[in-house]
């Protein structure tokens, strides 16, 4: 996935600490889903604003900030390539962004890392926020994780 490898290559340069969730993130632990966006969990803090700022820059994208007010989200676009990446501070049926970054695990992507989510997380993100298009992908994803722990 080229375009993993460049988000990987420039979260790290900008030193942007987030988590991916969603598909993208089931998609990378063998779960036949598609997406059409990446989705991270970050700390919300001037700081990580800044570097989000910055990611978005080196990406030749905008950050639409936020894109839904009441929902914290920061949208990183890049029409040109069709690119979209969505930033929340918070995420439905997760605690806390220290406890989904402990659980989840480190896929590099050429020299680089991104931290994705545990496929357990996802499934719990998925069912609590209650979206039909959530709630459609939880068998899979929960066969997926069942396939995982077997073997």
């Amino acid at each position: 996935m080229p375009v993993l490898k460049e988000i990987a290559r420039r979260l790290n340069e900008c030193g942007l600490e987030a988590v991916l969730i969603g598909n993208a993130a089931a998609a990378l632990q063998g779960a036949p889903v598609t997406t059409l966006d990446f989705d991270f969990m970050f700390r919300k803090s001037p700081a990580n604003l800044k570097k989000l700022k910055a990611l978005a820059r080196s990406l030749r994208g905008s950050v639409l900030t936020p894109f839904y007010p009441v929902s914290g989200l920061y949208r990183l676009m890049d029409d040109q390539r069709g690119l979209q990446l969505d930033f929340m501070h918070s995420i439905h049926g997760i605690r806390s962004f220290e406890g989904l970054r402990s659980r989840a695990s480190r896929v590099y992507f050429g020299d680089y890392p991104i931290w994705v989510a545990d496929l357990g997380d996802i499934i719990k993100s998925k069912r609590a926020l209650g979206r039909p298009k959530d709630l459609a992908v939880i068998d899979i994803l929960e066969q997926t994780l069942h396939e995982k722990e077997k073997g």
